[in-house]
């Protein structure tokens, strides 16, 4: 089967390191959505995507389905908003197979805190055409991904790091005996937040 190396992408909502599914009765799947800056050059992942629809349906593209999903998605369009996706296409590729997982010096990467939304990699893809209960259109297999460089986590929650600074302790120096509590009196649940 066909396989390409895609450009380099930011990483959106991977499941590399387990199988999910998303809808009731799918079968659990390892997925990535790779975002590309819109400037970037999809050409070999879109030459594979045809090729993958001219093997399913023929070279005329008449005859191809109506309504076909495109694997190619504006964030700009679809995703308004949301963190990460503004001037760029997005591509989601999944594996029932887990994907082999790299760092940039090609050694395993085992622990899940490494590759998060936020991070930027390049991945290796097949592509296939389906049509599925009335959904039709080419998707991509995802194979091997290598992690190529750090990046602002997508969580949405700050590191530990950027919110505390260094202090020193102000219980007198006694780390092994916790501070002096004082009674909370009790509210009503009405007065709570009055």
């Amino acid at each position: 089967m066909e396989k390409v190396m895609t450009p380099k992408f930011r990483v959106s909502f991977p499941n590399v390191f387990k199988p999910t599914a998303f809808q009731v009765g799918q079968d659990p799947k390892y997925s990535v959505v790779m975002l590309f800056d819109k400037s970037c050059d999809l050409k070999a992942l879109k030459d594979l995507a045809r090729r993958a629809a001219v093997d399913k349906w023929g070279e005329n593209t008449s005859k191809w389905p109506k309504g076909m999903r495109n694997p190619f998605r504006d964030g700009d369009e679809e995703k308004p908003g949301v963190d990460g996706y503004e001037n760029v296409t997005f591509v989601s590729a999944s594996s029932k197979i887990k994907p082999g997982l790299v760092d940039s010096n090609v050694q395993p990467i085992i622990g899940e805190d490494e590759f998060y939304a936020g991070c930027y990699a390049r991945a290796t893809l097949t592509a296939y055409a389906y049509d599925i209960a009335g959904n039709r259109g080419v998707a991509f297999g995802l194979q091997n991904i290598q992690k190529l460089a750090d990046g602002e986590r997508f969580s949405g929650r700050s590191s530990a790091e950027s919110e505390f600074e260094a202090v020193e302790d102000e219980f007198g120096g006694d780390t092994q005996t916790p501070p002096q509590t004082t009674e909370v009196k009790q509210e009503s649940a009405s007065d709570m937040f009055a």
